[in-house]
């Protein structure tokens, strides 16, 4: 039996809500234990129904996604939170991640990103629609901004940052995906950070997105 991903989704708008439940629904392998309008009821929903994921809308009344986010993360940790939102400003997406997010879509993406993004999220990974990555990712980092590691290095943080599997960083790279999980181990060996969670702050920190 296929093991269920227990979402929780959170939007004060009810055709969303229904629209995104009827879709999600489809997929074999998630299941949408409950619904909540705003950031406080969505805590209260957790609590009672201890779901994997979060996907949750960034405005909302009461107590707004970016708060919520960050409650989440001091009283729930375990559970991933999604962010889903209609704004690719900068500024406001490297707000939620430094408050905890594991992943920013914007509303205009496929209903099969979607889905792609919760599954990336549920198994420890970090995801940015296209329209995300690129106001975060814009440019290339400068090798002085971060001494510890090598140029191939660094730009392997860039893109585990910008949340692309093994595979997808050896094609963009040219380089093998052995030679990506390598790379990738040094990073967290000489960083002495263990998370892919934990690589985006220190980018971050680090300015090595801008």
């Amino acid at each position: 039996m296929i093991k269920k991903i227990r979402v929780l989704l959170v939007d004060d708008h009810m055709l969303v809500l229904d629209g995104l439940q009827a879709r999600l629904e489809m997929e074999d392998n998630i299941d949408i234990i409950a619904t909540a309008s705003n950031g406080q009821e969505a805590l209260e929903k957790a609590g009672e129904t201890q779901p994997d994921l979060v996907l949750m809308d960034v405005s909302m009344p009461v107590l707004n996604g970016l708060e919520a986010t960050k409650r989440f993360k001091a009283e729930q940790p375990n559970v991933k939170i999604l962010m889903l939102s209609m704004h690719h400003d900068k500024e406001y997406i490297l707000s939620l991640i430094q408050s905890g997010a594991n992943g920013y879509v914007l509303k205009d993406v496929s209903s099969e990103e979607l889905v792609q993004a919760i599954n990336t999220v549920h198994q420890g990974g970090t995801y940015f629609s296209s329209g995300a990555s690129d106001s975060l990712f814009s440019q290339a980092p400068s090798p002085k901004q971060c001494e510890e590691l090598t140029k191939r290095e660094v730009a392997v943080l860039k893109e585990v940052a910008a949340g692309l599997s093994n595979k997808e960083i050896a094609q963009s790279l040219s380089i093998s995906v052995r030679t990506v999980e390598t790379h990738r181990q040094n990073v967290k060996n000489k960083l002495n950070i263990h998370t892919s969670a934990g690589l985006i702050k220190y980018a971050l920190e680090h300015r090595l997105i801008d």
